[in-house]
């Protein structure tokens, strides 16, 4: 089973409440899934969140090895409905973390609605554990829609933008 794979059933647990999640291979690989409840809390402190460790099987991508690209994922099917009635491709979070539209606070938007893209253009910044991620856009357009706001959390597969 792959990290993607195994992402993909995290936020499938977490979407449907699922606490714990055992799946057996005929391979004779196992995997353990476990959320922890979220009342409890990280180290004694019941505001800080906890997110489990992610182990790698594979060396984890470099920033100019990342692109996006258009994945399924289980997430909130009203948000999906609005976003796929639009024409359009999407650009999606590549990995999980947060959502920042410039390099910092002052700076102005990496991309707008009306801006040209390309392959290579850095549309956003993805935070996953400290490490500040590059996302390019992938495809070539113009950004129709920015459909996350600055700071936010999003998922793996997660829409970020809508170029046409």
């Amino acid at each position: 089973m792959d990290l993607k794979q195994i992402k993909e059933l995290m936020a499938a647990m977490e979407h449907a409440g699922i606490k714990k999640l055992t799946i057996k291979q005929k391979s004779g690989e196992e995997v353990h899934l476990e959320r922890q409840d979220e009342n409890l809390s990280h180290a004694g402190h019941p505001s800080a969140p906890f997110y489990p460790p992610v182990y790698h099987s594979h060396p984890p991508m470099r920033e100019t090895e990342m692109r996006a690209s258009p994945v399924k994922t289980v997430h909130d099917e009203s948000a999906s409905a609005k976003a796929e009635e639009k024409p359009g491709k999407h650009v999606v979070a590549p990995l999980v973390g947060t959502f920042y539209s410039a390099a910092s606070p002052e700076d102005p938007s990496f991309v707008k609605p009306g801006d040209r893209v390309d392959e290579n253009t850095v549309v956003c910044i993805i935070e996953a554990m400290k490490v500040m991620n590059e996302v390019k856009a992938g495809m070539s357009g113009t950004v129709a829609e920015v459909l996350i706001e600055n700071a936010h959390p999003v998922e793996f597969g997660t829409k970020l933008f809508r170029i046409i």
